[in-house]
């Protein structure tokens, strides 16, 4: 396979998967046992370029915080945003301390993968009993928080799955609400996150293939910015159900393959 190709290939997979509910760093070490693994720049590259693709999308929103901050409406989800995105950052200056580290074999994410989608099948049906609501609060925040903390930790369980369930679960009911306070809790944290990353990876910069990289970059945000923008017009009107049954396929799966040995 040429490095073009493979250069794409990793770029598309980064741009489906970072912001559906199906773990785009699961998929990453799934493929590159097929395809190859790259740098640790390359993968901090891509990643950004999804991240860029959510800011892209959400311009318009945050320019209207930002801008109109002192309408109180505004202002209390900005609070909000902000404590949501300081915990995450805490905590996940806590956990790197103690030395966490996302492991990188197959097993524990097959099993998240599997787990996380009957728990999304679970989450769907409890939700659809309570009553609809888009509304914000202080418990909302603060459990997003904490997804976000328990998918950097937990390989395959999925960021965007972890907050926007997290979300719903505490009472922002309605999915298009939920998704939207989720992916904006993101995009600091994840921008906080590669900048950390990049740093430790300054040393490779010297043997980097930087044509490479921004081809990478272009395209995860190409396909992010496409993939995002379905999304949030499916979530309109549809449950999550269809990714839960993609993840428990896929686990499936991936457990098969590690039991013959294709995976390890």
């Amino acid at each position: 396979m040429s490095e073009t190709l493979h250069t794409v290939l990793l770029g598309i997979i980064e741009g489906v998967t970072e912001f559906l509910p199906i773990s785009s760093t699961g998929h990453l070490l799934i493929a590159e046992q097929f395809l190859g693994a790259r740098s640790d720049l390359f993968n901090i590259a891509i990643q950004a370029g999804a991240i860029l693709a959510i800011v892209l999308i959400y311009q318009r929103r945050l320019t209207e915080l930002l801008l109109h901050s002192r309408e109180p409406q505004n202002r209390d989800y900005l609070y909000k945003l902000t404590v949501s995105v300081l915990i995450t950052l805490v905590l996940g200056f806590v956990a790197t301390k103690l030395g966490f580290k996302l492991p990188v074999t197959v097993l524990p994410i097959a099993i998240a993968t599997l787990v996380g989608g009957v728990a999304i099948l679970v989450i769907e049906q409890y939700v659809a009993r309570k009553p609809k609501s888009d509304t914000l609060t202080w418990s909302v925040a603060i459990w997003v928080a904490i997804g976000q903390i328990a998918a950097g930790l937990l390989p395959g369980t999925s960021r965007s799955a972890a907050t926007i369930f997290a979300a719903m679960l505490a009472g922002m009911t309605l999915r298009p609400a939920a998704t939207e306070f989720a992916f904006l809790v993101g995009i600091p944290t994840m921008f906080a996150a590669s900048a950390y990353e990049l740093l430790k990876a300054r040393h490779e910069a010297a043997y980097e293939d930087w044509s490479g990289l921004a081809l990478g970059f272009i395209v995860s945000g190409v396909v992010a910015f496409v993939v995002v923008k379905w999304l949030l017009r499916y979530v309109q009107s549809h449950r999550f159900t269809v990714f839960a049954w993609y993840r428990i396929v896929l686990g499936v799966a991936l457990l098969a393959m590690l039991h013959h040995g294709i995976l390890r």
